[in-house]
C-alpha cells in the first residue's frame, strides 16, 4: 500500500487496529458492523462499482434516502476509489431535487423504494439494495488512491440568491476535523455515540461519526430522531457523548422519561447550530451532563470552534475558542482585522477550509479574501479574555431546527403565486425550532388565503423552509437604494410585549 493510501483509507488500517469492534449498529434492525467488516465490504463495493458502472476517480456517486448502513458502505467506498459521494436531500421536493442531479452530474444514482419516483435522472439508477449486493462480491478494490487533496463529498447549501451550493469535502478536511474533534472533545475508541442527523449535513458525517471512523469508537446510527428512545439508549447503550441543536436537547428534556434516565454514561453534550439557552443547560448540567457549545459550517469542516465545559454558564452564549488546526480573522467592513473587541465578520483559513464550490467559481470568488481566507458571514465579536460570541449575520439565512434556510429561495417560490406581488420572509424566534420563517407579502389585487399561499410553498419547498404564517402589507419598506428593509420587517415580525 503507497503513502497515500495510508492517509486516506482509514478502515485499512482501523481493521487492523480494531478490526473486532462495532464500528457502525443500524438501531432499527440490531445490524452491525465491526471496523474489519467496513474495511472488506467496503473494498468490495468500490470495486462492484468500478466493474459494473465503469465509474472511476473523481466521478460523483449520489444517493436519495433516509439514513442506512448503505450511506456508511458507500462513504468506505469513495474513500477508497477517490469517488466523490453526493448525498441529497430527501426533503426536497422533486423540481429542487432536479437541480440538484443536474448541478451534481452524477455517473450513478442509488435511491431508496420510498424516493423511488422523487428525483428524474437520465442516468444510471439502481435501487440502494444494489449497494449490499455490490458490497457482498469477492473482489477487492486496487485501483489508484485519493489524495488529500482530492474532493470526498459535495454537501449542498442553498445560496443566498437561491441558486444551490454544492460545498467540496475533501479528504483532508476529513482528517482535520476529525483530528479537531478527537483533540478537543478526548475522544478515545471506548466512546459511544449516536447519529440521527440526515447524511446531506455535514453534521451527519462530520460531527462524530467520522471522528469515531479515525478512534476506533461505536456510532449508533438511528433513522431518525426520537427524543424517548434516545433517553433510553443512553442507558441501555452507554452512550457517551450527546450531541445537536438545542432543540433535540429540548425535546429530550421535556419528555416524561427524562427524570427516570440516569444518563450515568453520558460525559458531555454538544451543541452547534444556535446557542444553548441558559435555563436549558441548567436542566441538563443539573442530571450530570457537561455541555459544550460548539459552532461551524459545512464549508469548514464543521467543527471548528468548541466552548470548554467549565465555561458553560460563565461564558454563556459564547462559542469558546477556534480548534486546533483552524486560523481565524475578525474582519472589519473594509476587510481589514477588527479592533479588538469590535464586531466583524468571521474568516477562516487552514486544512479545514472547503477549497471552493462545484463547478461554480463565481460563488468561490465570492467567499474568499484576496490572501485567502474564508468569509463565513457571520458577524462575530471576542472579549477580553479571547472568547467569541456569533452577534449577528451578514446573509439573510435563519436557522430553523438546525436547518439553513435562506429567505430568497422562500420569496421565489411566494412571488410564484399569481396572487402575490412581492414577498420577503425574516426569521423569528421561535420556542421549538429556534427560529421560524414570517412572510410579509403584498398582494396582486386582493389578498390570498394565507393558507393557500402555505400550501403553494409545502408543494415547492421542504417542509422546514416553509413560513410559519404570512402576513400582508401595502408594500414592503425600502431605503434609498430601493432595498428591503429586512431590519424593518424583523421589528415588526418581533412578538409584542404582553
Amino acid at each position: 500500500m503507497d503513502a497515500s493510501a495510508i492517509r486516506t483509507d482509514w478502515l485499512a488500517r482501523q481493521a487492523l487496529y480494531h478490526g473486532a469492534r462495532v464500528a457502525v449498529e443500524w438501531r432499527p434492525t440490531g445490524e452491525s458492523l465491526s471496523f474489519a467488516d467496513l474495511d472488506r465490504l467496503g473494498a468490495a463495493l468500490a470495486a462492484g462499482l468500478a466493474e459494473r458502472f465503469d465509474v472511476e476517480k473523481g466521478d460523483r456517486v449520489a444517493v436519495l434516502a433516509e439514513n442506512s448502513l448503505e450511506h456508511v458502505l458507500l462513504f468506505v467506498a469513495c474513500q477508497k476509489a477517490g469517488l466523490v459521494l453526493v448525498p441529497l436531500n430527501y426533503r426536497l421536493t422533486g423540481p429542487e431535487l432536479a437541480v440538484l442531479v443536474e448541478d451534481a452530474d452524477p455517473s450513478l444514482l442509488f435511491v431508496s423504494d420510498a424516493y423511488a419516483d422523487a428525483a428524474s435522472f437520465d442516468g444510471p439508477t439502481e435501487r440502494l439494495e444494489t449497494v449490499r449486493q455490490l458490497a457482498a462480491g469477492t473482489a477487492r478494490w486496487t485501483g489508484e488512491a485519493p489524495t488529500l487533496d482530492d474532493p470526498l463529498l459535495i454537501l449542498y447549501t442553498s445560496g443566498t440568491t437561491g441558486r444551490p451550493k454544492g460545498a467540496l469535502y475533501t479528504h483532508g478536511m476529513l482528517v482535520w476535523n476529525a483530528v479537531n474533534t478527537v483533540h478537543r472533545l478526548s475522544l478515545t475508541p471506548d466512546d459511544v455515540s449516536f447519529n440521527a442527523a440526515p447524511f446531506y449535513h455535514t453534521g451527519g458525517w462530520n460531527v462524530l461519526l467520522t471522528p469515531f471512523l479515525l478512534t476506533g469508537g461505536r456510532t449508533v446510527l438511528l433513522d431518525r430522531f426520537d427524543a424517548d428512545a434516545l433517553l433510553g439508549l443512553c442507558d441501555t447503550e452507554g452512550i457517551t457523548i450527546l450531541w445537536g441543536v438545542p432543540t433535540m436537547l429540548q425535546m429530550m428534556a421535556e419528555s416524561p422519561a427524562f427524570a427516570s434516565a440516569s444518563l450515568a454514561s453520558v460525559r458531555t453534550a454538544v451543541v452547534g447550530g444556535e446557542p444553548m439557552p441558559a435555563p436549558l443547560t441548567r436542566v441538563w448540567q443539573a442530571k450530570g451532563v457537561s455541555i459544550r457549545q460548539g459552532f461551524g459550517m459545512t464549508e469548514v469542516g464543521v467543527n471548528c470552534f468548541s466552548l470548554p465545559e467549565a465555561d458553560a454558564v460563565r461564558k454563556m452564549g459564547s462559542i469558546g475558542f477556534p480548534n486546533l488546526f483552524v486560523d481565524v480573522r475578525i474582519l472589519d467592513a473594509e476587510g481589514d482585522d477588527a479592533a479588538p473587541g469590535e464586531t466583524g465578520e468571521l474568516a477562516f483559513k487552514g486544512p479545514v477550509v472547503t477549497p471552493g464550490y462545484w463547478r461554480n467559481p463565481e460563488a468561490t470568488a465570492a467567499a474568499f479574501t484576496a490572501d485567502g481566507w474564508f468569509r463565513s458571514g457571520d458577524l462575530v465579536r471576542r472579549d477580553p479574555e479571547g472568547y467569541v460570541y456569533v452577534v449577528g449575520r451578514l446573509k439573510e439565512m435563519y436557522i430553523s431546527g438546525g436547518e439553513n434556510v435562506y429567505p430568497a429561495e422562500v420569496e421565489a417560490a411566494l412571488t410564484d403565486h399569481p396572487a402575490v406581488a412581492q414577498a420577503a420572509v425574516v426569521g423569528v424566534p421561535d420556542d421549538k425550532w429556534g427560529e421560524a420563517g414570517v412572510a410579509f407579502v403584498v398582494p396582486a389585487a386582493e389578498p390570498p388565503d394565507p393558507a393557500d399561499l402555505l400550501d403553494h410553498c409545502r408543494q415547492r419547498l421542504a417542509r422546514y423552509k416553509v413560513p410559519r404564517e404570512v402576513r400582508f402589507l401595502d408594500a414592503l419598506p425600502v431605503g434609498h437604494s430601493g432595498k428591503v428593509q429586512k431590519t424593518d420587517l424583523a421589528r415588526l415580525a418581533a412578538p409584542r410585549p404582553s
